[in-house]
């Protein structure tokens, strides 16, 4: 799967630390935070390409995150995982700039092609956004 960074947030720690090492088995550069608030810290100070981000956590929520994730690093691509899902919730995520969201328990190899799908995405847009920057350096 490339270079691609993962950073997997669930406050639920053995969820969280099964899910590392089947991500980190397959030589997925995968890291863990255990609530929205440590997420936000770590991706302040590490590159991220894909945050997989629990829907329902105590302190601040998967789309309170989300949203501040986007508002901080807007090209990465966050997935949303949730045990309880209902179409509001399916419109929330969408609208607040996830790339998608997944039922709980998650079957690991959809979550694995959901992780490529968003990854290419964010090099898209990298992409896009490099070419403008030297089209716009060559008319100055």
């Amino acid at each position: 799967m490339g270079d691609v960074r993962v950073l997997f947030v669930d406050d639920e720690p053995d969820f969280l630390d099964t899910l590392l090492k089947r991500m980190q088995k397959r030589r997925i550069a995968a890291f863990g935070a255990q609530s929205g608030e440590e997420a936000l810290a770590w991706l302040s100070s590490n590159p991220a390409d894909v945050v997989v981000l629990d829907v329902r956590m105590g302190g601040m929520d998967g789309i309170s995150a989300l949203r501040a994730i986007k508002t901080a690093h807007p090209l990465v691509e966050v997935i949303l995982l949730t045990g309880h899902a209902n179409l509001e919730l399916a419109r929330d995520c969408l609208a607040a700039g996830a790339f998608d969201y997944l039922m709980k328990p998650v079957n690991l190899d959809e979550l694995l092609y959901k992780i490529e799908d968003a990854f290419q995405k964010k090099a898209l847009q990298e992409k896009k956004i490099r070419s403008l920057e030297e089209a716009i350096g060559t008319r100055t």
